[in-house]
This record gives C-alpha cells, sequence and structure tokens, in this order.
C-alpha cells in the first residue's frame, strides 16, 4: 500500500467527500479517485459507498480505518526518530491552541520561539480546547497549549503552564453591583439571568459543576465558546458570567460571592506514544520559559 493512497483514504473518510478529500489534499477530485480505485484493487475489497454526494465507509473501510490512523502516525513517528538523529531545528510544527490562551497567552511565546528558530514553519491551528485534545489524541496535531481538561486525561499527557483564576463577572451598571448584605450567594445569582460557555466546554463545566455540588438549577440564557464574546455579552449588560479574571476591565466588575475560588489549567497537550520533533522540544522547552513559577520546571 502506498503512504498516498491511505492519506487520501484518511482524507475521503474525514471529510465524507471525494471533492473536500481533493480540496483539503490541494489535488483535483479525479487524483482522489484513482488514489482510492488503487487502495480498493490492491485490497480487493470496497472501501466506500458512494450515496449522492456523500460518500460512507462499508465494512471493509471501516476495518482499514484506525488500522491507516495507526499505519500513518507510526511512519511519522519513525520519520521524527530519524530526523532528530540531527540536533536541527526546523522543519514544520503542528501546533493547536484556542482563541483564549492565543490571545492572551501565546503571543510572547510564539515570538521568543519564531525568533530563536526562524526555520520552523508554524502550523496554528485555533480550536476549541476539548477538540485540541481529540486532535492530539489521533495525532493530527503534534501538541496543543489550550485549557487542560479538569478531570484529567489518562490517554494523553497534560503538563499545567498557567494558573488562571476564574471570577464572577457583570457590567458596571448591573443591578447586582454594589448591592448591599455582603457576598452574594449562589442562590442568588441563579435568579438573574446568565451568559456562560457552552456546558460541553471544560471551563462551563467547572462551573456547572459548582452549582450542581448546591444543588442549585442554573439555565443559561446565551451560551458561547468564545469568552471574548461573552465579555462582550456581559459588558452590555445581558447577564453575569464566569470569566478569567484575568478579563476584568473598564466594562467588566468583579463579583464577591460566598463561592469558593474557581480557577482552570492552562498547559500543553501531547501525546505519550507520540515522538516529539525537534521543533516541538524546542517549542517546549521556551513555553516553560514562560509559565508560571511554581510550572516552570515541567513536572
Amino acid at each position: 500500500m502506498q503512504t498516498i493512497d491511505l492519506e487520501t483514504f484518511l482524507a475521503v473518510a474525514d471529510s465524507g467527500s471525494f471533492s473536500r478529500a481533493a480540496e483539503s489534499l490541494h489535488i483535483t477530485q479525479p487524483a482522489v479517485t484513482k488514489r482510492i480505485q488503487n487502495l480498493e484493487n490492491r485490497l480487493n475489497t470496497r472501501l466506500f459507498d458512494r450515496i449522492g454526494k456523500r460518500v460512507y465507509l462499508t465494512d471493509g473501510g471501516a476495518l482499514l480505518l484506525p488500522r491507516a490512523r495507526s499505519l500513518l502516525a507510526g511512519m511519522a513517528d519513525t520519520e521524527r526518530l530519524l530526523r532528530n538523529l540531527d540536533s536541527r531545528i526546523e522543519g514544520s510544527l503542528r501546533l493547536a491552541t484556542s482563541h483564549h490562551v492565543g490571545l492572551h497567552r501565546l503571543a510572547p511565546v510564539l515570538r521568543a520561539y519564531s525568533r530563536a528558530h526562524p526555520a520552523v514553519s508554524l502550523d496554528i491551528r485555533f480550536e476549541d480546547s476539548e477538540a485540541a485534545h481529540e486532535l492530539v489524541r489521533r495525532t493530527e496535531t503534534e501538541l496543543a497549549v489550550v485549557t487542560l481538561n479538569p478531570a484529567g486525561d489518562p490517554e494523553l499527557d497534560c503538563v499545567p503552564v498557567w494558573d488562571d483564576p476564574l471570577c464572577f463577572v457583570v457590567a458596571a451598571d448591573h443591578p447586582l453591583v454594589g448591592r448591599s448584605g455582603g457576598a452574594l450567594s449562589l442562590q442568588e445569582l441563579a435568579r438573574h439571568p446568565v451568559v456562560l460557555p457552552g456546558m460541553a466546554t471544560y471551563t462551563g463545566r467547572i462551573v456547572a459543576d459548582l452549582f450542581e455540588s448546591r444543588d442549585i438549577a442554573l439555565n443559561p440564557t446565551l451560551s458561547t465558546n468564545f469568552l471574548e464574546t461573552i465579555s462582550m455579552l456581559v459588558g452590555i449588560g445581558l447577564g453575569w458570567s464566569v470569566l478569567p479574571a484575568s478579563m476584568v476591565g473598564e466594562s467588566l466588575i468583579a463579583l464577591e460571592t460566598n463561592a469558593p475560588p474557581l480557577r482552570r489549567q492552562l498547559g500543553h497537550v501531547t501525546h505519550p506514544q507520540r515522538t516529539a520533533s525537534n521543533a516541538a522540544s524546542a517549542f517546549l522547552g521556551i513555553l516553560r520559559d514562560h509559565a508560571d513559577p511554581e510550572h516552570a520546571s515541567g513536572d
């Protein structure tokens, strides 16, 4: 089997379309069809059913899919091992990060890295933290710098780099600002409109778990995974939220509540069975240089 045919098979399987696979591979659709035919002839089995404009894996295709991923990952790992015999730091580094981490944490890291290693081409994908974990799991990106799963992930190496305290925030003219009676209770907060990250996000889960632990129902009026969008919505008075303390500014006021301190961990995620390229190892070294003191050792 040719590596290029397996790569094309994965592109079609992941996109569900010959045309979209052709776009992602920067080749023509007939070339994609030819490669799939070569693979089907080689294996003497049909890999896809073509129904309308979509394609679906046959039983043979479903059987090949995880093995194709494993074969290609193993070949890429072998290439990295051989390249790493040379100490040169060059080539391409595939990195995933969330929009918030990219905007608020990574700029000095990327600046230092690009200056120290100009021969490396950075391929950066902006994804939700949860999706970035999955990209690393599938070895589709070499590392991710994102919000870490608060529950941990036994299949991945997740290393904290920055502590990120969270706080309850509202607009400066919100009715909860300046009220008398001491710290706000979670019950009182729950009676007001709230804008939160999606409950499937790690940050959203931190908030949801807090209210669930007190048996308090929380029904967000609006939900989005982009913290900068949440900051805007809160700033114009559409509700309270929980955001990183670093985002508190002129338009947002931090509320005093009786809730325990909330925080999340930001850090890097890698696959334990994937050999780090020289480019990735150098990046992680610079990332540690910019870490909080307690995480600077990378332990």
